[in-house]
């Protein structure tokens, strides 16, 4: 920071509010946590530098000595993590190795069948706004009222409408789900089988949730969320279509892959397969459970009835008589950082919709366990329940800066 504060002390100076935002703060938005310095240290290193279009040993630039040396140390260690046949570790983000995967397997206009995102599914798993929605057709199931999906009716579907596609995976569903049905029904219709494992990534690397790669013939990631290292994406796949998902990466959506990036994702891989990165993820689990006991306790309507993963999904409407945007300022008020989520058939816009998203992986990497869930329950529900009352608030925020210090961020 000391050479940024030297050269533009304006930017430095917002990178330092955001740098005691984090600290001063409890981060419990599901799809963030904290990468560690070794990660960080890789995503400042001089390959920021390097392009290297293409793979390892099939440049289209000289001098990609150590990108190959890099690219091909980040894919095996991926490999031996989630013991995969093939890995891409080029994508940028979970959206766009989404997007790779549907142009490796689809033609325009081919039927996907893929989670609503009311109901837990993702942007790129069919929302009419984005891009794959244009360039191919969405069939959304959804879930029960109970929280659960009804294979039976899920598979019903599928022999409706034939997809090309069966698409698993989610953004805010917090029940597991049956990799094995899932995969019987894809083969049953003659569908490609993807899941779209973004959110459980490091849950899965730990062992502390099932493994859906052996199950679907692709797997994408993002590598950042549980599994802890930088922002990016990844793909997993049986090795019959590894090279059509390669040229779908490159030079499908991308350019250069951003070197640096992947550096720090082999760091992260390394990490991952520690018995400490796997003890970690036995704690985000048993904290997640922690908060739904609790919250449950409070009278919380939990979406879904409650959480086999690392987050929870709060309908603040019924709950607080909150929206999900009053929720989420009022929390921020009080050092709490959640996000505003839409539940099943939310009646609500997603702008200001009926719930929040909350998750234990940030707050676990603190170093919070037991204790400290049953107490930011009763802060949550305290501070929602305050009518915003500031005195109320007020002693949150104090009570909260106090954890904040007593654990700091990496």
């Amino acid at each position: 920071m000391d050479t940024v504060q030297k050269t533009d002390p304006e930017v430095a100076r917002i990178l330092m509010g955001e740098r005691a935002r984090q600290e001063a703060t409890l981060e419990m938005i599901a799809s963030e946590n904290y990468a560690s310095s070794s990660v960080l240290e890789a995503l400042s290193s001089s390959l920021s530098n390097k392009y290297a279009e293409g793979y390892p040993g099939k440049r289209y630039y000289g001098g990609a000595e150590f990108a190959d040396a890099i690219e091909s140390l980040a894919i095996t260690r991926a490999r031996e993590l989630f013991l995969a046949e093939h890995a891409n570790v080029q994508p940028h983000s979970g959206a766009s190795a989404n997007l790779a995967a549907y142009m490796a397997v689809l033609a325009p206009g081919d039927t996907v069948l893929g989670m609503d995102l009311s109901h837990g599914g993702h942007l790129t798993h069919g929302h009419p706004s984005t891009l794959p929605a244009k360039v191919y057709r969405f069939v959304s199931y959804g879930t029960e009222p109970d929280g659960s999906i009804d294979y039976e009716k899920l598979e019903a579907l599928a022999l409706k409408e034939r997809p090309k596609l069966l698409l698993a995976g989610f953004s805010s569903y917090t029940r597991s789900l049956d990799h094995g049905r899932l995969s019987a029904i894809a083969e049953k219709v003659g569908a490609v089988s993807m899941m779209d494992m973004a959110h459980i990534a490091g849950l899965v690397a730990a062992n502390g949730l099932p493994s859906p790669v052996p199950f679907f013939d692709i797997v994408t990631a993002t590598t950042h969320k549980t599994l802890r290292g930088p922002r990016g994406g990844m793909i997993l796949c049986k090795r019959e279509f590894a090279k059509a998902v390669d040229a779908a990466v490159f030079p499908g959506i991308q350019g250069g892959p951003h070197m640096n990036t992947i550096a720090a994702k082999a760091v992260a891989f390394a990490e991952a397969s520690t018995p400490l990165f796997h003890s970690y993820a036995k704690a985000v689990l048993e904290n997640a459970k922690v908060l739904e006991q609790e919250l449950l306790r409070y009278e919380v309507n939990l979406i879904f009835g409650g959480t086999d993963n690392h987050m929870l999904l709060l309908d603040t409407m019924s709950s607080f008589g909150l929206s999900g945007k009053e929720s989420q300022e009022m929390l921020e008020a009080a050092g709490i950082s959640v996000n505003k989520n839409v539940i099943p058939d939310d009646p609500r816009s997603p702008i200001d919709p009926s719930g929040i998203r909350i998750g234990t992986p940030s707050i676990t990497t603190r170093g919070m366990g037991r204790e400290e869930m049953r107490e930011i329950a009763m802060l949550m529900c305290e501070v929602l329940r305050s009518s915003g009352k500031k005195a109320i608030v007020a002693r949150a925020r104090k009570r909260i800066s106090a954890l904040c210090r007593a654990f700091p961020t990496p």
